[in-house]
C-alpha cells in the first residue's frame, strides 16, 4: 500500500462532527501509551505525524486521519489510565459505544496490546466490548522488538489465552522499529476497503 497523502480531517467529540463521506474506517483502540501514534506513523511512513505524548491519557478526541483520500484511520482515546476522572472515563465509554453502534462504514478494529505484558483487565474488557458489537478485530501486539525471540511464543500464548480470542479474529506481531507486522496490517486494509 503506497501512501500518497494523509490529512487529519477532524478531532471529534460527538457524532455530528464525524466525517459524512462514508469512506471505510479502521478504528485503533488500546491502552494509553501502548503505541497507537507510533503505529499510525509507521503505517503512513511519517515520523511524527500522529503526536506521541509523554502524558498518558492525553488524547481525549476521536481523530480521523484520511489516507490517500480512500479510507480513515480512526484513533480513539487510550483507555485504562487511572488519572482520568470517572466522569472522563464514562464520557470515553459513551463516545466509543455511540461510535461502534452507529458507524456502518467501520470495517475493522485494530486493538493494540503491549507485547511485553499480559493483557490488562481493561484490554480484556475492551475486546469483549468489541465482540459484543460483532466487529472484526485484529489484535496488534506492539513493541515486539523489546521482547527476546525466545519469549515470543510464550508472550503470544499469554495474549491469545487471556483474551480468549474468537475464531476469525487475527493476531499480528508489530514493531515500529523493525516494521514487522506492517505488511500484514496494510494487506488487511487493502482486502477490506
Amino acid at each position: 500500500m503506497k501512501i500518497n497523502s494523509v490529512n487529519l480531517v477532524i478531532s471529534a467529540v460527538r457524532r455530528s462532527q464525524y466525517p459524512t463521506d462514508e469512506k471505510p474506517e479502521y478504528l485503533l483502540v488500546g491502552r494509553s501509551n501502548v503505541g497507537k501514534s507510533s503505529f499510525i506513523n509507521t503505517l503512513i511512513n511519517r515520523k511524527n505525524y500522529a503526536r506521541t505524548s509523554a502524558t498518558p491519557g492525553k488524547t481525549q478526541t476521536i481523530n480521523f486521519y484520511l489516507v490517500n483520500d480512500e479510507f480513515y484511520l480512526v484513533d480513539a482515546p487510550g483507555y485504562g489510565f487511572a488519572a482520568l476522572s470517572k466522569a472522563k472515563q464514562k464520557k470515553f465509554g459513551l463516545m466509543m459505544e455511540d461510535y461502534l453502534q452507529n458507524r456502518s462504514n467501520l470495517k475493522q478494529v485494530f486493538m493494540l496490546v503491549d507485547f511485553r505484558h499480559k493483557p490488562t483487565k481493561d484490554d480484556i474488557m475492551m475486546y469483549n466490548f468489541l465482540k459484543h458489537y460483532k466487529i472484526p478485530v485484529t489484535i496488534v501486539a506492539t513493541k515486539t522488538d523489546k521482547v527476546g525471540i525466545s519469549l515470543h511464543q510464550k508472550q503470544r500464548n499469554n495474549i491469545l489465552n487471556d483474551l480468549d480470542m474468537v475464531v476469525g479474529d487475527d493476531f499480528v506481531m508489530f514493531s515500529n522499529v523493525t516494521k514487522v507486522g506492517k505488511p500484514e496490517i496494510c494487506q488487511k486494509i487493502e482486502m477490506t476497503k
